[in-house]
């Protein structure tokens, strides 16, 4: 093992068993019996070495899941990658805090590529006729509320104690988010539209086509429409509810 990977074996051992998520690069040294020359030559500063160490910590997990092949169930998927993020968050949590709830002066690449793969397994359910928002949407909300759930089960563990409130999020999530196979009467016209236009604009943009690049623009403007129309549609009624709701509080109550 060279110096710089005893470096980083020593930091991550240094940084799982410190209480506030800190190391220091003179005990870092120490362990490794190299002068602090060394570890500013490898990592630029401490800061270098805190995010080399994240890099390190995140690459085990993120070679598992660039190396899982996907299932015959894009949505299925979905449901392993969330478990599996929030497991890799318990057992990591320091490393964890400093990449989702960051004092770093730059957040990790890791982070990045963790919204990348959880973006490429949404365009698998595009494609698939399974997703009631764009890809880009859907990571959001997601990523927003898994990391939500796993920083308040790691930060206040007595009141987040419930054993099912990751399943229970995730399931709401997902619901939310994913075509139902038996959508309700009142939603029927949109779960049946809404995600053929996002599933054809997603086959469209990845596959060869006879159309032309200016007919192929066309149709995907169409597509677009059509999957944001429902949007504005939910907008409006809800506008008209909020001004009905208005006009009624502003009627002259009965004497």
């Amino acid at each position: 093992m060279d110096i710089r990977a005893r470096m980083l074996k020593a930091a991550e051992a240094q940084l799982a068993a410190s209480p506030h998520g800190d190391i220091s690069t003179r005990e870092v040294c120490e362990a490794v019996g190299v002068g602090s020359p060394v570890l500013y030559r490898l990592f630029g500063d401490k800061s270098g070495l805190l995010t080399a160490v994240i890099d390190h910590v995140f690459e085990r997990y993120l070679s598992a899941k660039r190396a899982e092949p996907p299932s015959d169930d894009p949505v299925d998927d979905l449901y392993t990658a969330w478990d599996n993020h929030v497991a890799f968050a318990l057992r990591n949590p320091t490393v964890y805090r400093l990449v989702y709830a960051p004092s770093l002066a730059e957040v990790p690449a890791a982070a990045e590529e963790t919204r990348q793969l959880l973006y490429d397994r949404l365009i698998r359910c595009a494609e698939a006729g399974k997703l009631k928002t764009t890809p880009d949407e859907a990571a959001q909300a997601i990523m927003a509320a898994c990391i939500g759930v796993a920083l308040n089960v790691l930060s206040q563990p007595a009141i987040y104690s419930d054993p099912g409130l990751s399943a229970r999020v995730r399931d709401a999530i997902l619901r939310e988010l994913m075509v139902d196979a038996e959508p309700k009467p009142a939603k029927k016209r949109t779960l049946q539209v809404k995600p053929v236009a996002l599933q054809l604009a997603a086959l469209i943009r990845r596959a060869h086509t006879p159309l032309t690049t200016a007919e192929a623009a066309l149709m995907l403007q169409w597509l677009d429409e059509i999957a944001a129309a429902d949007r504005t549609d939910n907008s409006r009624q809800r506008g008209q509810r909020t001004a009905g709701a208005a006009s009624g509080s502003l009627r002259p109550s009965a004497s």
